[in-house]
């Protein structure tokens, strides 16, 4: 089994091409930061033994990054993913420096998880 990171961005909102890698790096760390536990010390990550999660942040990082094209399509993505447990983060971009200042859903990260997981919900996405 290998594991994977997928992030999905909306198209259509023909984000700035380093407006789309921000959204996309803010929805994948976010993933990691919500794994995290508070501690009186501080967060912390546990990665527990044989998970797809240690299996990621100990391997090569493989993330993929497709396309929707609605804030529907993204909504029933990131549902799909958190009814299946995997590990999902969605972003809302606060609309300060584009969509008018109008908070906007823009991506989604899931995983990591096993590919076999994340491919059920997100193998028919076209790649970005």
């Amino acid at each position: 089994m290998k594991s994977k990171q997928v992030i999905v961005i909306r198209k259509d909102l023909n984000m700035r091409k380093g407006k789309i890698v921000a959204q996309g790096s803010h929805a994948s760390m976010k993933v990691i930061f919500d794994m995290m536990t508070q501690h009186p010390e501080g967060k912390s990550l546990f990665l527990a033994p044989d998970s797809p999660e240690k299996d990621w942040i100990e391997g090569i990082f493989t993330k993929i990054c497709v396309s929707v094209d609605s804030e529907k399509e993204l909504m029933d993505i990131y549902d799909s993913a958190v009814k299946s447990g995997l590990n999902t983060a969605i972003i809302t971009d606060s609309g300060l420096t584009e969509f008018g200042g109008v908070p906007t859903k823009t991506a989604v990260a899931i995983g990591p998880n096993w590919d076999s997981e994340i491919d059920v919900i997100t193998g028919h996405l076209k790649l970005l």
